[in-house]
Order: structure tokens, then sequence, then C-alpha cells
């Protein structure tokens, strides 16, 4: 639902919003309103910079990589005057050659990639969680490959094992905080068109997105974790 006259603007945390998915987001929420405080790794401009200098009331730009622990705690001090009704971490990663086998990939490329998109994530998660107002949703950006029961072709092996892994922490956090009663969700978002999903994806980020902001407003208010595709049905486990 977008933001009307009368209702005080909702604001999203958005983690890894300098391109891809997460500036395609981070435009999306702007359009329906809502204040949208996204991070980049880098100092050098982003997408997300120019979208800060064209709507300057409604984003606001902050440092984080998520692979380092201390970033991590440093935002949250920045940040501990806020309170925000979304945190939502979309930034990963994938190795560099996703036709390898898990055998094949090197160890460094493996931890690489697993702590980008699994323990940077979670770490991410926990570490912001008390920026996320009572009932707030977090949700991060999980995949469809990260589903055990539909792996019936194999092949990305490192990057189907980082978001299983994720799916399973999130699993876990969810139990720790259950009486929480807040909305959790992990968003398949499916195979779209950006640098990280290639050229050959099914599916534009124009078609795309706009649903997928549409699925995690429409499960604010829904307690309890969710894996979901980008329309709102479940993916399996």
């Amino acid at each position: 639902m977008e933001n009307s006259p009368n209702r005080h603007p909702q604001t999203i945390l958005l983690v890894g919003a300098s391109r891809g998915l997460g500036l395609a987001m981070a435009a999306e929420f702007v359009r329906k309103g809502w204040q949208v405080s996204g991070t980049v790794r880098e100092d050098s401009r982003t997408g997300l910079h120019d979208l800060a200098r064209s709507h300057p009331t409604q984003v606001a730009i902050e440092h984080l990589d998520i692979s380092k622990a201390a970033d991590i705690t440093a935002m949250h001090d920045r940040l501990s005057d806020r309170s925000f009704d979304m945190l939502f971490v979309n930034a990963g990663t994938a190795n560099r050659d996703q036709t390898e086998t898990i055998a094949e990939t090197s160890t460094d490329e493996f931890v690489r990639v697993m702590l980008t998109n699994a323990l940077g994530v979670m770490r991410t998660v926990e570490g912001l969680q008390g920026l996320v107002l009572p009932g707030g949703l977090i949700g991060v950006m999980s995949s469809g490959q990260g589903s055990i029961a539909n792996n019936l072709k194999g092949g990305h092996e490192v990057y189907r094992g980082s978001k299983a892994a994720l799916n399973q922490y999130m699993r876990s956090y969810a139990a720790r905080h259950v009486e929480d009663r807040r909305p959790l969700v992990l968003m398949a978002p499916g195979w779209i068109r950006t640098e990280l999903g290639g050229p050959e994806a099914t599916f534009s980020m124009e078609e795309t997105i706009p649903e997928l902001v549409d699925t995690l407003v429409a499960q604010q208010g829904r307690p309890g974790l969710r894996f979901i595709d980008r329309h709102g049905q479940a993916v399996p486990w």
C-alpha cells in the first residue's frame, strides 16, 4: 500500500542498494512514497547516488560492507536514534565460475561466497535488528536455488549451497525469536537479468521488481518466517 498524504512515510533500511535488484527496489520504494536508507559498499558513485540526487528528501546513503563485522556494528551505532518499518538485506555474490562443482571450487572462493551470502547476511540481520520497529519486517534476498527439494538438476553448487545455508540460518533465527511476532521473509525473486543473473535470465527488472516490492509490503503484519517467491507463493524448503 502506498503511503497516504495523512500517514507518516514508511521507512526501509535496504542493505545492498547500489545496483541491480537492490537499486531497482530502492527506486520502487521511493515511487511508493517510502523513505529509503540504502547502503553502498564502495566510495565511488553509484546508481543509488543518482536516485538520492533526484529524491533528496526520500533517499539517504550509508556505507556498509557486510563481510566486515566492525562495519555492521559501526552502522548500528550511527543509526541508533533511527527506527525502520523494514530491514531488507539484498547484498550477495556468486562464485566466478558457476560451472565448478563443490569439490572443484577453491577454498578461498568457497569462503568468499559463504561469508557474503550466509554469514555476512545473518550478522547484518542480528546486528541491525534493533533498528527495526517492534513487529516490523526483516527480509533477506534468498533464491529458488536455495531450495533443496527443487534441486533436481544440480549446477551452481557453491551459490546453491550458500543460499540453502542462509535459509537454514534464518530458520534458526526465527526459532530463537518466535516470541517477537515479527514477519520474516526469505525472498526468491526468480531469474532476473542483472549483472549477477546474466543476460540470458528469463525476466527483466521492470516486470519483476514492482511485484516483488508489493509482495514484501503485503507481508507486513504477518508474523512468522516465510520462504516465498515474488508472487507471494511458498517455495519448497
